[in-house]
C-alpha cells in the first residue's frame, strides 16, 4: 500500500517497517490500539496500512481498519497532527485518542493514531510506570529516534511488556521492576531487592560463569544499547530486550523487558537432543547396511554360479540404495531430504555396479527438490531398479532420468534409447524381479502408478506418477 498509494522512498518505508516491528512495545505501554496512517501521494487524505492491539489491556477497536481511506477533513485529528508536526490529543467520556506524527529527516512519513480508554479510575504503580515509559517513547517517534537505527541482534523470542518490565535511570539504576521481572531475577538466584540495584552489574553477577561477560549483555542491561541479550546459569534462563530513552537528544534512562525463558530453553535443548539422536540413528543404520552390503559382496566373490552371484550383486545394490537415503537423513536438519543428492549418488552406485560391458551414460535432467524422508526411501529403491534395468537390458548408450511436478503429483521418467519393448510382451509378467519390486513399491508404498511407454525416438520410458503430501 505504501508503494501504490504514497510517494514515500524506499528508505522512508524501511523506517516505517522498523517502527511497526517495534510498536507493540508502545501499544502495550500506552494500553492503546495503534493504527498507522500514511498520507496519500496526491495529498487528498490518509490510508491505514497497519494496526496493532495491546496485550496489556482490552482493545478499543473491534474492527480491523487496515486499507481504509480517510479523506482530508474526515479525521481532523490526523490533519492537525500532520500540519503541526506535533502530538494532538482528544479526550471523550469513554475513550481518548491521540495522533502522533512519525517524522524522519524533517518529513512527516505518517501518523500513528492511538485509541485508549479514558482514565476514569485510579492507576496502580505498574500502570503508571508503563504510561510514563510510553510518554518518553512518543516524543522519540516524533523526532525519528525510535525505532533505534543501530541495535544488537534480537533474541529468538523477544519479551513483551507483560513478561517483565524494568525501568532504569540514566545511571543504570533500577527505578521500578514489575512483579514478573523480580520473579525472573529471583529464579536466576538474586536474593536481594532488584529496585535500587545497578542492573548491569547485578545481571553480570547472576551469569555465574568464569571469564569475561558477554558484551551484548553488559550493554543491553546498562540500558545504553537497543537490542536483545540473554542471561543463563544452571538455575534459569532469562532474555532481555533493551530500549534506551532520550529526551531532546539527552539520554534519560531505559526500558528493559525481561522474560523467564527457562522452560523454552529446556524444550529447545530437548528438541536439539532429539534431533541429534535421530541423526545418530540414521548414521548407525547406514553403517549397518553398508556392513551387510560388504558381507554380501564377500559372499558373492566366493560363489561360482553366475546366476547366484548376480542375485547377490543385485542385493548389494538394493541394500546400498537404502543406505544412501539413511546417509542423507543423517546430515539433514529436518525429516526432509534433498532428493537430487540421493538420486545422484544412486546413479553413481548403479553405474559402478553395472554388469554390462557396454559404456552407458546415465544422466539426471531437472531437479526433484526436497522430498519427505518417508517418500524418498521407496522412491530411491524403485528408481534404482529402473535405472539398473535400463542399463542392463535397455541396449542403448544413454539413460535419462527426468523428474517434474504437476500440481501435487511427482512425475519421474526413466528413458533409454534401446530397441524398446518387444510387441506382445508384458514386461511386468516377464518374470523380472526388479520390475515386480518396482510395481509393488510404487503402487503400495507410494500410492502411485507406473507405466512402461515406448519412447518418442525409440527405446522405453518408465513413467512414475506419485502423489505428494501437502
Amino acid at each position: 500500500m505504501a508503494r501504490e498509494r504514497t510517494d514515500l522512498t524506499d528508505a522512508e518505508v524501511a523506517h516505517l517497517r522498523g517502527l511497526v516491528a517495534d510498536w507493540t512495545l508502545l501499544a502495550d505501554l500506552a494500553f492503546s490500539d495503534l493504527v498507522l496512517w500514511l498520507p496519500t501521494w496526491h495529498g487528498g487524505g490518509f490510508i491505514a496500512v497497519d494496526q496493532v492491539r495491546p496485550s496489556t489491556g482490552p482493545t478499543g477497536m473491534d474492527d480491523d481498519i487496515v486499507g481504509e481511506y480517510a479523506a482530508k477533513g474526515r479525521r481532523p485529528i490526523l490533519d492537525q497532527a500532520y500540519s503541526a508536526r506535533a502530538v494532538v490529543t482528544e479526550s471523550g467520556d469513554s475513550a481518548a485518542r491521540s495522533a502522533i506524527p512519525v517524522v524522519k529527516a524533517g518529513r512527516v512519513l505518517g501518523i500513528i493514531e492511538t485509541y485508549s480508554e479514558s482514565a476514569g479510575r485510579a492507576r496502580g504503580r505498574l500502570e503508571l510506570a508503563y504510561l510514563q515509559a510510553a510518554d518518553d517513547l512518543i516524543p522519540m517517534v516524533v523526532d525519528g529516534s525510535f525505532p533505534h537505527a543501530n541495535r544488537l541482534s534480537r533474541t529468538g523470542s523477544p519479551p513483551r511488556v507483560g513478561d517483565g518490565f524494568v525501568r532504569l535511570d540514566a545511571a543504570g539504576t533500577v527505578l521500578f521492576a514489575s512483579p514478573n521481572a523480580r520473579s525472573a531475577y529471583h529464579r536466576l538466584g538474586l536474593a536481594t531487592e532488584l529496585v535500587g540495584a545497578d542492573f548491569a552489574r547485578t545481571s553480570a553477577r547472576l551469569v555465574r560463569r568464569p571469564g569475561p561477560i558477554d558484551e551484548s549483555l553488559a550493554q543491553v542491561a546498562a540500558g545504553r544499547v537497543a537490542g536483545g541479550a540473554e542471561i543463563e546459569n544452571p538455575s534459569a534462563t532469562v532474555t532481555l530486550s533493551g530500549v534506551p530513552l532520550y529526551r531532546a537528544g539527552e539520554y534519560v534512562g531505559a526500558v528493559v523487558l525481561v522474560r523467564d525463558a527457562t522452560e523454552i530453553r529446556r524444550r529447545d535443548r530437548e528438541l536439539l537432543s532429539k534431533d541429534a539422536t535421530i541423526r545418530e540413528i540414521h548414521h548407525r543404520v547406514k553403517n549397518n547396511l553398508q556392513t551387510v552390503a560388504a558381507l554380501l559382496r564377500l559372499q558373492s566373490r566366493r560363489i561360482a554360479n553366475p546366476e547366484a552371484r548376480q542375485a547377490l550383486d543385485e542385493a548389494v545394490r538394493r541394500v546400498g540404495a537404502i543406505a544412501v537415503v539413511h546417509e542423507s537423513l543423517s546430515h539433514s536438519p529436518e525429516q526432509k531430504v534433498d532428493a537430487d543428492e540421493v538420486v545422484d549418488r544412486l546413479i553413481a552406485l548403479v553405474r559402478d555396479m553395472s554388469l554390462t560391458s557396454r559404456s552407458v551414460r546415465v544422466t539426471r535432467e531437472q531437479s526433484f527438490g526436497g522430498l519427505p524422508a518417508e517418500l524418498v526411501t521407496p522412491l530411491s529403491m524403485a528408481l534404482g531398479e529402473l535405472l539398473q534395468n535400463a542399463v542392463e537390458h535397455g541396449g542403448g548408450a544413454d539413460v535419462r532420468l527426468t523428474p517434474s511436478r504437476i500440481g501435487r503429483t511427482l512425475v519421474v521418467d526413466v528413458a533409454d534409447d534401446g530397441p524398446g519393448i518387444e510387441p506382445g510382451i508384458d514386461p511386468f509378467d516377464s518374470g523380472r524381479l526388479g520390475l515386480a519390486i518396482v510395481r509393488t513399491l510404487v503402487t503400495e508404498e507410494l500410492a502411485g502408478e507406473i507405466d512402461l511407454l515406448p519412447g518418442a525416438h525409440g527405446g522405453t520410458t518408465a513413467q512414475l506418477r506419485i502423489p505428494l503430501p501437502e
